[in-house]
């Protein structure tokens, strides 16, 4: 592969400046815990992080992910590691907090121009998650597209579409049904040599099924669906970067059985609302009790289904909260880098009072 190639994984004529002495640009095209498969113009190397890039960082978004751009050291052999030495800044970034209790940030992929927000019309169906995963992809940088899967097995399709053209807003909407052979055109021709796409959705959605389809062969694996709840079986187990045939870039990543927020544009997303909101009585109204509440009488006018004012209410609360978090986090961070511990910090602290007194 020579130097030009690159431009098959994305690389810009803008970004053939982004150099360095001795280092090499790449793109990351696999991770497996601390290991990456970084595509260089010549040549696929495994990489880790240099230990520069361990000291300065404080979280998960200031190490490498699936469809980063990143300045390596090449390995001397192809049997060693190269050293990744920098991230090129990042023109997009999809995050979520990571699942459990942990204010941890997880980044689930980077440089992504166009966002798949994947839903089957099956038992799987939900208008709230839909506005949960239009929410971040909006704050992400890229473009989302809301793509209806399994229209085969639609339960009532005419209004199920009807409330996702509703939810999804100024997004595009595609439909697709893979038990056909042309159910996935649609999608197909959104698809651009040299752009990258994520495929992103719940378990058992069918997001690698689609995958299949553009690339021609069943690479991925896929799994079946459980009858009591239609909630599908973890078939991703890793991200990862694929060349199609046509052009196209895709970033397959495993099925999320939550996203728990942190970064969100509700006011996109929402913007039913805050249309209204703009013919509230008062500028900070919350939207429940206050009177002349513009919204509040939407709802009473059945023009504003309650159930979306929820949810509205519902992101703003769980953004804040966890926004809060993951800055307390990284606060902790910074001073363990720095310090090593709070109470060594504030030690510090007053040994350099003490002088500055003397």
């Amino acid at each position: 592969m020579n130097s030009n190639k690159l431009t098959a994984y994305g690389l810009t004529a803008d970004m053939t400046t982004t150099n360095a002495p001795g280092l090499t640009i790449g793109r990351v095209v696999a991770q497996s815990r601390n290991l990456y498969g970084v595509q260089t113009a010549a040549v696929r190397v495994q990489a880790q992080v240099s230990g520069r890039m361990q000291n300065i960082a404080f979280g998960p978004e200031d190490f490498p992910t699936v469809g980063d751009w990143v300045l390596l050291r090449m390995p001397a052999s192809l049997q060693d590691a190269g050293i990744i030495e920098r991230l090129v800044p990042r023109q997009s970034v999809f995050t979520r907090k990571a699942a459990g209790t942990t204010s941890n940030l997880q980044v689930v992929a980077a440089n992504v121009d166009t966002l798949f927000l994947c839903m089957a019309l099956d038992g799987n169906f939900n208008l709230r998650r839909l506005e949960r995963y239009l929410a971040v992809a909006r704050d992400s940088g890229a473009t989302p597209v809301v793509v209806l899967t399994k229209a085969d097995l639609a339960t009532d399709f005419a209004n199920q579409l009807t409330a996702v053209t509703a939810t999804a807003g100024d997004a595009q909407v595609l439909v697709c049904d893979a038990t056909k052979v042309d159910g996935w055109q649609e999608l197909q021709a959104c698809i651009h040599p040299g752009r990258t796409y994520a495929f992103l959705g719940s378990s058992g959605v069918g997001k690698s099924t689609l995958i299949n389809r553009l690339l021609g062969s069943d690479e991925l694996a896929t799994g079946g669906i459980r009858l009591a709840d239609a909630h599908g079986r973890h078939t991703t187990t890793s991200r990862q970067l694929i060349v199609l045939p046509s052009g196209g870039i895709v970033i397959d990543t495993p099925g999320m059985r939550e996203l728990a927020i942190v970064a969100a544009d509700l006011d996109s997303t929402f913007s039913d609302i805050t249309d209204l909101a703009r013919g509230c009585k008062f500028n900070d109204c919350t939207h429940t009790r206050e009177p002349g509440c513009a919204v509040q009488a939407a709802i009473a006018a059945g023009e504003l289904d309650p159930k979306r004012l929820r949810s509205f209410h519902q992101l703003q609360a769980e953004q804040k909260e966890n926004k809060e978090l993951r800055g307390r986090a990284r606060e902790h961070a910074k001073i363990e880098k720095m310090f090593g511990s709070k109470k060594s910090m504030k030690a510090a602290m007053r040994t350099a009072k003490n002088k500055w007194r003397r």
